[in-house]
């Protein structure tokens, strides 16, 4: 990269967006942070804003009495203050951005996803549902636009920097994340190498992999938080304990990499060093190996296909460590094989069970169902609900409060 590139990050106050903070300030020389958005956290979001001082700030909650308390707030020099998800999709839209950091959780995401790559941005994609809901609108769009897709989740970080071991040569900087992992010109569904046998997921188990099976509906909400290796948000922690975050993953990697669900494995690897393999034809397996560290694909995402020296923990070679894997146990982890199910099916499926998830997570937390209930409500609204093989992006919404609004039957019918 030769000149100073214009990143915004959506986002900013969650932990991948303060992980992506601490990443740009130790490369202020390559780039400029223009804009940052955050929806509620406006007492750190203010922080961010002095600290970091980027040329436009939005608060997404526009309806909100503290957002216009704080859109009359003194500026940091020369920043400007906005609210609303229309002026972040103007802002991403335009020449002051290059690169977008798309850190919101759950569907919220997709509009600003989509926009990104409407405009030829180089979409820094950590927002994985942008990919379950509407995997093949979202790589249409980017064919189109010429716009890059880089994984910022660590596992299909690990697998894209893994493909590179097949592709001879040096990669053109303006070669897309499709091209340089497949050899493809960026078609909507992307033709993985045909050398590659298998990806293989890694999974921390999270922090009831050692419960004793029958324990299990009995967790409670902190339980579920104490996750033994990452520090998350709580959504995505909760997704952990299930595995529904893998069942995410799943769907994720049949988009990003073209590959069939019956050609992606999940295996579990408690030491998080691991972040993901590729098993070749030949029977060579290339894994991506470091500590478990955002700030690690987040970078690689910004400077790819170059590596820069950064802030992200280093293995220790010092000291003794060993590394294990095991199979997913189906009995304890049942999420899991709904991301199969949804990748084989495609269609409207992914939509259903990302809102059916997003809603029963939020019941779980607020104490209305217990943990093993999530995979339960989950399959039952994909079972039942209306699908579609090919929706637009209309049907995909409706598809989303539909399934939100069963979750809420079903449990109102608990009550």
């Amino acid at each position: 990269m030769n000149r100073t590139h214009k990143v915004a990050i959506l986002g900013s106050t969650g932990s991948i967006g303060r992980s992506a903070l601490e990443v740009l300030q130790s490369h202020r020389e390559r780039f400029e942070l223009t804009c940052i958005t955050c929806h509620q956290q406006l007492e750190l979001f203010e922080k961010q804003c002095i600290e970091h001082q980027p040329a436009l700030a939005i608060v997404t909650d526009e309806l909100s009495p503290s957002t216009r308390r704080w859109l009359d707030g003194s500026d940091p020099k020369r920043m400007r203050r906005a609210a609303g998800s229309q002026a972040m999709i103007q802002a991403i839209s335009g020449p002051e951005v290059d690169i977008v950091i798309a850190a919101i959780v759950g569907v919220a995401g997709l509009e600003s996803s989509l926009a990104a790559v409407q405009n030829g941005k180089r979409l820094a994609l950590a927002n994985k549902e942008s990919l379950v809901v509407a995997g093949q609108l979202l790589l249409a769009s980017a064919k189109e636009s010429r716009a890059e897709i880089i994984p910022v989740d660590s596992e299909h970080c690990a697998i894209f920097q893994a493909l590179q071991c097949d592709r001879p040569g040096v990669i053109d900087p303006h070669t897309s994340v499709h091209e340089a992992a497949t050899g493809s010109i960026y078609p909507s569904v992307i033709n993985a190498s045909e050398s590659v046998e298998k990806i293989i997921l890694t999974a921390s188990g999270g922090p009831l992999r050692d419960w004793p099976l029958e324990d299990l509906e009995n967790a409670t909400i902190q339980d579920a938080l104490a996750h033994p290796t990452w520090s998350m948000g709580r959504k995505i922690t909760v997704d952990s304990a299930t595995m529904m975050n893998k069942a995410l993953e799943v769907i994720e990697a049949h988009w990003l990499f073209g590959l069939e669900a019956e050609k992606i494995q999940v295996v579990i690897h408690p030491q998080s060093i691991i972040h993901s393999m590729v098993e070749f034809r030949d029977g060579s397996v290339i894994a991506q190996l470091s500590p478990p560290d955002m700030r690690l694909p987040i970078q690689f995402a910004l400077t790819y296909p170059e590596r820069t020296s950064g802030p992200a923990k280093r293995m220790d070679w010092s000291t003794s460590q060993a590394l294990s894997w095991y199979p997913v146990d189906p009995d304890r982890y049942p999420a899991l094989e709904l991301g199969f199910e949804v990748t084989r099916r495609g269609g409207t499926c992914g939509a259903v069970l990302n809102a059916a998830n997003e809603a029963a997570v939020e019941l779980f937390l607020l104490g209305h169902i217990r943990l093993t209930d999530i995979a339960k409500i989950c399959r039952s609204v994909l079972q039942h609900h209306n699908f579609a093989p090919t929706p637009n992006l209309n049907e995909l919404l409706e598809q989303d409060r539909w399934a939100r609004h069963e979750v809420m039957r079903w449990n109102r019918s608990l009550c």
